[in-house]
């Protein structure tokens, strides 16, 4: 099966798995509520992007022993909301106020930045330096810990920024480095390079793209 299909279980099952939580240890408090709004939207989000633009690394076949083994993983994501809502902490205003506009942040960079590769390689493919990729190689992966973090923020327990460091350390930075790899083929891709960061945008480097050309896959 596709790697994409427990994945996309675990992202289905994320609003009704937070709203459980929520029944089971009877916590209703304000946190409960914005986390559930937070990640249960997320995952519907994760959904709508994979049926109009879906990233085609989540495309390749696994066998069942590593489509459960990445359902699992996946549902590490839980533990941030089980440990918000079990020991019912109540984050106060300030710190909720930060992680909805942190969150916000996140969706926008990486579902839009996700839609211009989508949609630039479906229509002319090559290296993508403009637009959300003028400055970041990586603004989907950027966008990605932003939302995250929002999550963790609302828990106040270190446990969810760890295993989320995990999640960077393990598939996000290697991904990013073959995706260097894979770009380097382009004679372009040493001066968007230099012009551009690996995640966080490059604000110092000047443009080198020409007109006619576009950001990466």
């Amino acid at each position: 099966m596709k790697v994409k299909y427990p994945i996309n279980l675990s992202k289905a099952l994320t609003g009704l798995v937070i709203l459980g939580m929520m029944f089971f240890f009877d916590n209703f408090t304000l946190g409960a509520w914005v986390y559930l709004a937070l990640h249960g939207t997320y995952g519907f989000l994760w959904l709508l992007k994979d049926r109009i633009y879906p990233d085609k690394q989540w495309e390749q076949e696994v066998s069942l022993i590593q489509a459960i083994l990445a359902f699992v993983v996946v549902c590490l994501y839980w533990v941030a909301p089980y440990l918000l809502i079990s020991r019912g902490s109540v984050p106060p205003l300030p710190l909720v106020a930060a992680a909805i506009s942190l969150n916000i942040i996140g969706v926008f960079l990486h579902f839009t930045s996700d839609a211009q590769k989508y949609y630039t390689l479906k229509y002319r493919p090559g290296l993508i330096t403009e637009g959300f990729f003028a400055r970041s190689r990586n603004t989907n992966y950027l966008g990605e810990i932003f939302i995250y973090s929002s999550f963790a923020m609302l828990t106040q327990h270190w446990l969810p920024f760890v295993i989320f460091a995990g999640f960077i350390i393990v598939i996000f930075i290697p991904n990013m480095l073959k995706k260097d790899k894979s770009l380097s083929r382009y004679p372009e891709f040493a001066a968007y390079k230099n012009n551009s960061g690996l995640l966080l945008p490059n604000i110092l480097g000047e443009s080198s793209q020409p007109q006619n050309q576009s950001p990466i896959s």
